[in-house]
């Protein structure tokens, strides 16, 4: 359907099924993959590297983090805004501001079509940069793996230590025994209570006996 109506056309653009959405999320080649591919654009991919042309992050260039197809944008790194509560968010550019300096080869079916037409030797390069790249997000699986081993290990000793702490003045505190000399002492200090009472009580018979011999 064409239509100059723009009410048409973002009607087509918002209802669009998804495999249309997605072509759609083109972006242009630098000039050295122009010539090397003999394509002039191509749908963006996450892991690509891609430089922004406009706006306010003109000249930024770093990897896609992520592609949204039903809303139409890119995630790109390091791109991000502040939030008035101090948070910062990724903030999402359209495709058609981007240039793709680098493209991801990890992909088969994205290898197979940009072989189509070309030579031998531009196949065989093809190749070659699709194994460098596989071998370096290898490499950085391990060591996010090893990363998160080094942070749950740490969260396990911290949570550890408070625990002995606690323990350990508590078991101390039951198990110290008695010795001869703190039962002496506590006798002393029972004794006196006792003669003090006796004491009262014989200062409160003395007058009743006087008033009988009185009488």
């Amino acid at each position: 359907m064409k239509s100059t109506r723009p009410g048409k056309q973002r009607k087509r653009l918002y209802n669009a099924p998804l495999h249309k959405k997605r072509k759609w999320l083109s972006s242009h080649l630098e000039e050295n993959l122009l010539l090397k591919y003999d394509k002039r654009n191509m749908p963006v991919i996450k892991g690509d590297t891609v430089k922004v042309m406009r706006g306010s992050y003109k000249g930024h260039e770093d990897k896609v983090a992520k592609v949204d197809v039903k809303s139409g944008y890119v995630e790109i790194e390091g791109v991000t805004i502040i939030k008035a509560d101090g948070k910062k968010i990724p903030r999402l550019l359209h495709s058609s501001i981007l240039l793709i300096t680098k493209l991801n080869l990890t992909d088969k079916w994205r290898r197979e079509k940009l072989e189509k037409g070309l030579s031998e030797e531009t196949r065989k390069e093809i190749e070659r940069e699709a194994e460098q790249q596989l071998k370096e997000t290898e490499e950085q699986k391990r060591k996010e793996e090893e990363e998160l081993k080094r942070e749950e290990a740490r969260q396990k000793a911290m949570e550890e230590k408070p625990e002995e702490t606690v323990e350990q003045p508590a078991a101390e505190i039951k198990e110290e025994p008695k010795t001869e000399e703190t039962k002496i002492e506590e006798k002393k200090q029972e004794k006196p209570k006792t003669e003090k009472k006796t004491a009262k009580k014989t200062t409160k018979t003395k007058p009743k006996k006087k008033e009988e011999e009185e009488k």
